[in-house]
């Protein structure tokens, strides 16, 4: 599990709740721009995961279990064309 796969995951499961990763935090309690892109990486380049508490949050928003979002860490995400 890497960095990467860990924000992917959160982009797809957004996706899957039909919402956008902004909305998904705006929905979840979280201050909107939890998820942004920009917010991924520090000024001196080294990665910022995402918290457990957002991670708990996002859950308890959807109503999902940590198995509804770890699929999206397990599973590659489609091929794009």
């Amino acid at each position: 599990m890497t960095h990467d796969d860990v924000w992917r995951a959160i982009e797809r499961f957004a996706t899957e709740h039909g919402m956008s990763c902004s909305g998904l935090a705006k929905c979840s309690g979280l201050d909107p721009t939890t998820f942004n892109k920009s917010k991924r990486w520090s000024k001196e380049g080294q990665p910022r995961w995402p918290s457990t508490n957002s991670i708990s949050k996002i859950l308890s928003s959807t109503g999902a279990k940590i198995q509804d979002f770890t699929k999206f860490i397990d599973t590659p995400a489609p091929e794009r064309d």
